[in-house]
């Protein structure tokens, strides 16, 4: 009876680890002096973890051409988080390749001494963001976390948690935790016509449509600090392949014989946006 019994409960034992290894696990806090920033990413078990970035952008403020005012904004939102003052979650929208990504980067540099951290959360993991603020709460760092290009589709469950953590929920905001957001929609959540006849209904239609518009644009709205991007005009395109150009090596010979080239390098690829720039650079070092 005894070896039966004793086969059984073995077997038990390895069925119940094999489930456990399969159940989701909480969050668990990582090392957080290995980095500066953090990627947050859903193992094949359901469960999050925060991965280390080793190697960020190494990009500075003063780089960043032609977007002064925007700069300007959120160097000082940053500022003012970082020491400990009000500041406000922020979203920025508009044109591609204008800048929205690398300034955020560039503020994680200037501000990684006194304590600013980052991670960085996929639209898809937006639900699991009450776990990653409960994780990061009690730490005396600052932690911007960080969405590139989000938008959603109607339905999806990101938007409903991201509204709650912005300000919806019964819990508090958490004074180490602010959201950037990167999008090229300004209410992140694509718009119709239709939408804005809030004056029209048919048999069919909702009682109430000019509702649908107060709901798409509530998530937008919960953002204290919107920034705006626009698009390049041809002087302002030519000033940052310049200031790639030069910091990539370039002497200002090869810079100023550079303008033509650069000019039909945005034509081809139709747009004069900072990456187009900065894409041109590296080609143009590389092979002079």
């Amino acid at each position: 009876m005894t070896d039966p019994l004793a086969h059984l409960i073995e077997r038990a034992e390895q069925l119940i680890t094999r489930i456990e290894s399969v159940l989701p696990r909480p969050l668990s806090a990582p090392d957080w002096s290995q980095a500066v920033a953090w990627r947050y990413r859903k193992r094949a078990g359901g469960h999050g973890v925060l991965e280390p970035v080793r190697h960020v952008g190494a990009i500075a403020l003063a780089e960043l051409k032609e977007i002064d005012a925007q700069k300007d904004k959120i160097e000082r939102n940053t500022r003012q988080f970082v020491d400990g003052r009000p500041a406000n979650n922020v979203l920025l929208t508009g044109a591609r390749g204008t800048g929205k990504s690398s300034l955020i980067k560039a503020c994680l540099n200037a501000y990684a001494p006194r304590g600013l951290r980052l991670i960085e959360v996929d639209k898809q993991d937006l639900t699991d963001l009450p776990d990653i603020v409960e994780v990061v709460a009690g730490r005396p760092e600052k932690f911007i976390v960080y969405c590139d290009d989000l938008s959603f589709e109607e339905g999806e469950p990101g938007y409903k948690a991201l509204k709650s953590i912005l300000d919806g929920s019964v819990a508090a905001s958490t004074p180490n935790v602010l959201v950037y957001a990167t999008s090229n929609r300004r209410h992140l959540l694509p718009e119709y016509m239709k939408d804005n006849l809030s004056y029209t209904t048919s048999n069919d239609g909702e009682i109430h449509p000019g509702e649908v518009v107060e709901e798409k644009i509530s998530l937008s709205e919960r953002f204290g600090l919107w920034v705006s991007f626009y698009p390049f005009s041809q002087d302002e395109y030519l000033a940052i392949v310049a200031q790639w150009l030069g910091a990539l090596g370039a002497s200002p010979a090869q810079i100023a014989s550079a303008r033509p080239e650069a000019l039909v390098w945005a034509l081809e690829r139709g747009s004069r946006s900072g990456r187009v720039a900065y894409q041109f650079a590296r080609d143009f070092v590389g092979r002079t």
